[in-house]
């Protein structure tokens, strides 16, 4: 198990796509905000140069398409775990031309593909968290059991085990991996319920880190050559008390990153990447 544990946080590319102007007005959302289309554009831009310049990432833009509002939200629409992608089947039925050009994107980086084809199964990307050691996926509004049944088989390396989600969007709304062994989760109630199951599910003991704001849960932990330990995680203006709490984590380099517009349309950090650790070709 240790050798599963070994590349936790690796990544080599990310698969991103632009932000289209339908998002403001046409994006699914759970309360009603307005977004601003440039504020949204300049934090996109930002998020991606982050990926780009500073961590030094290959990223693969995709264009925007503003038949798809919800397009820049690219995580629903695949799961990636070394050199397989299971293109998903996203519970929201206006979402699932989402996955064409993923599966082309991840086509041209030659990785293993999976295709949900069953069309009682849905599940969105945002359900699903990656621990290094297991997968825990949400059983959502737009994830079900067959979803996480077909993510099993396609991971068959990897425990999974279920979690129900009674609050919030997705699993990822309220926790995320924030180094190897370590959930950052909210403080709400259905937040911690949450973590109890997944503890009492694994084999394996999780340290966590919680965070008073549960969308302050989500960021995106890497473990990068030259850099070691990297986490993007909000901004102090988004939430302040949250923020100070990632200042614990002296061993990392902390990465604040705005993602108040997107967070109107229940868009997180993780949402708008698909994360990928791409062997050199020997």
């Amino acid at each position: 198990m240790a050798g599963l544990m070994a590349g936790f946080g690796h990544f080599t590319h990310a698969i991103v796509r632009g932000v289209p102007k339908s998002l403001a007005k046409e994006a699914l959302r759970t309360c009603n905000s307005d977004v601003d289309p440039a504020k949204a554009q300049g934090e996109h831009e930002v998020y991606v140069e982050v990926l780009r310049k500073k961590l030094g990432l290959e990223v693969v833009e995709l264009p925007a398409d503003e038949s798809l509002p919800d397009c820049v939200f690219v995580e629903d629409a695949a799961v990636v775990c070394g050199d397989t992608a299971l293109i998903t089947r996203p519970g929201a039925e206006s979402r699932r031309k989402e996955t064409e050009a993923m599966k082309c994107a991840l086509q041209g980086l030659n990785l293993n593909i999976v295709e949900m084809s069953d069309e009682n199964a849905t599940l969105d990307g945002g359900d699903v968290l990656f621990t290094g050691r297991e997968f825990f996926v949400g059983l959502s509004k737009r994830t079900n059991q067959r979803g996480a049944e077909i993510l099993a088989d396609a991971f068959k390396d990897y425990a999974v085990s279920t979690v129900p989600v009674l609050e919030g969007l997705h699993l990822k709304s309220f926790c995320s991996m924030g180094a190897p062994g370590l959930i950052v989760i909210g403080s709400s109630e259905p937040a911690q319920k949450a973590l109890k199951i997944m503890q009492q599910m694994s084999d394996h003991r999780y340290d966590k880190l919680t965070v008073p704001d549960d969308l302050a849960a989500n960021c995106i932990y890497m473990n990068l050559p030259n850099k070691g330990h990297v986490l993007l995680h909000c901004t102090p203006e988004e939430f302040p008390e949250s923020a100070k709490i990632f200042e614990k984590l002296k061993d990392h380099m902390l990465i604040p990153v705005s993602n108040m517009e997107k967070a109107k349309v229940d868009g997180a950090l993780t949402c708008c990447s698909v994360l990928i650790n791409k062997k050199a070709n020997i």
